[in-house]
């Protein structure tokens, strides 16, 4: 099947220019000026056309949790926020840690995503952080991202254990770094100020950056190591220094640690692991982000039922919805402000994820590429409205803020899957 896109402002050979973009079936054709073929046209007359959103950090609760979120109901959310890309978080239920529960898993990702999805298995059996998964032959099934999110592994021998077996088995470990010996139970947000001006128990920023740094110490400089959601600027400095040393690592940060403080914490919807933290944080995350010491946008969708956001904060669970938000919010913030080019958000939003995890064919609009593409209008300003919403989550803190970047089309290898 060929489809046409034209009038659009392709993301092209790393600028905006004017230039047609013929699709046949999952690829891409031709790109340039002009371009005649009797097909269907796609018109984009007053919208960007974007290489799809990659992101590797997404909780589509199923199987285990479906009342929070279903793969079918993430995945459309990811489309609608323009996301063509994303790896599903294994702490569901049964936790696909070996290779009979992983083939009934990714066959339930076939049948119900409406995208490319590529999952994780957990490092360790059921997240216990004790028993080893079989990394050999998990990535016979095609599986080469581990992961314990959510809990991430205490102790220090079995995680010399696993990088010395993810080096010869070839496989990323991507870690969530705390160490839980810094967490008090009950506690809700970041430790400072604001902390003991709403009398909340504060969470350390030494929570992730020991850990993180525990785990730098003793891995070796080949393995490929990939950070969760960093937050605080120990942690930037961290990976900044052995980036330098020559070590096979990376980061990522999430639009709310780009966006949000402690100082805005207003209640559940603003409950996440981690937490948002100083005015000094976020400056870092920034500043690290734009020095390559991180090195791309994740958004760590983690949907949860209103009921359990209506708790107390010591009670709520931690995680916000942002499959739906996080284009519109940080191109708002930085793009339309005028910190960031287009070009940038795009590249740490796509193409750099995709070079990290090794997605062949994805993240760039080029000949011979995957026709994984997006229509963003950029002009119009609308209201993020909760309640529209195709993510069972409803749990953000941008709800009712104007922003810019409305998702218009998203196109999976060479079908539209979501037309707003």
């Amino acid at each position: 099947m060929m489809r046409l896109i034209k009038n659009g402002t392709l993301y092209y050979d790393g600028k905006l220019q004017k230039l047609d973009l013929l699709l046949n079936n999952d690829k891409i054709e031709k790109i340039g000026e002009n371009i005649d073929e009797d097909c269907e046209i796609i018109d984009a007359s007053g919208l960007y056309v974007l290489p799809g959103l990659i992101d590797v950090h997404v909780h589509l609760r199923e199987p285990g949790y479906t009342y929070k979120e279903t793969i079918k109901s993430g995945s459309m959310a990811a489309a609608k926020g323009g996301f063509t890309t994303i790896c599903p978080m294994p702490n569901v239920i049964p936790y696909p840690d070996n290779p009979e529960t992983i083939k009934s898993y990714l066959k339930k990702l076939q049948d119900d995503a409406i995208i490319n999805i590529f999952p994780y298995a957990t490092m360790t059996k059921e997240e216990k952080g004790k028993a080893i998964v079989d990394f050999a032959a998990i990535k016979k099934l095609g599986i080469n991202i581990f992961s314990d999110d959510g809990v991430g592994v205490q102790d220090d021998e079995i995680m010399k254990e696993i990088f010395n077996r993810a080096l010869k088995e070839d496989v990323m470990i991507v870690a969530h770094t705390e160490d839980m010996r810094y967490r008090p139970k009950g506690a809700s947000m970041h430790l400072g100020k604001y902390s003991s001006e709403k009398h909340l128990i504060g969470i350390p920023s030494e929570c992730e950056s020991a850990a993180l740094k525990r785990d730098l110490a003793i891995m070796h400089p080949q393995n490929r190591y990939h950070a969760c959601h960093i937050s605080a600027k120990e942690s930037v400095a961290a990976l900044r220094e052995y980036k330098k040393r020559g070590y096979d690592v990376s980061g990522e940060v999430t639009a709310h640690h780009l966006l949000l403080e402690d100082k805005d914490v207003e209640g559940p919807n603003f409950k996440m692991n981690p937490p948002l933290r100083s005015h000094e944080d976020r400056m870092a995350l920034i500043e690290g982000l734009e020095s390559g010491a991180l090195d791309f946008i994740a958004s760590d969708h983690a949907p949860h039922s209103a009921e359990e956001k209506r708790e107390s904060m010591e009670k709520a669970p931690f995680g916000i919805v942002s499959l739906e938000t996080s284009l519109a919010v940080l191109y708002s913030e930085f793009v339309y402000k005028g910190r960031w080019k287009l070009g940038q958000l795009i590249d740490w939003m796509s193409l750099k994820p995709a070079l990290r995890f090794g997605f062949k064919n994805k993240g760039l609009i080029k000949e011979g590429y995957d026709a994984d593409i997006i229509l963003v209008d950029f002009d119009h300003p609308y209201k993020i409205d909760v309640n529209s919403f195709v993510s069972k989550g409803h749990n953000s803190p941008f709800d009712g803020l104007e922003v810019y970047g409305k998702v218009q089309e998203t196109i999976v290898a060479g079908r539209t899957v979501f037309k707003g």
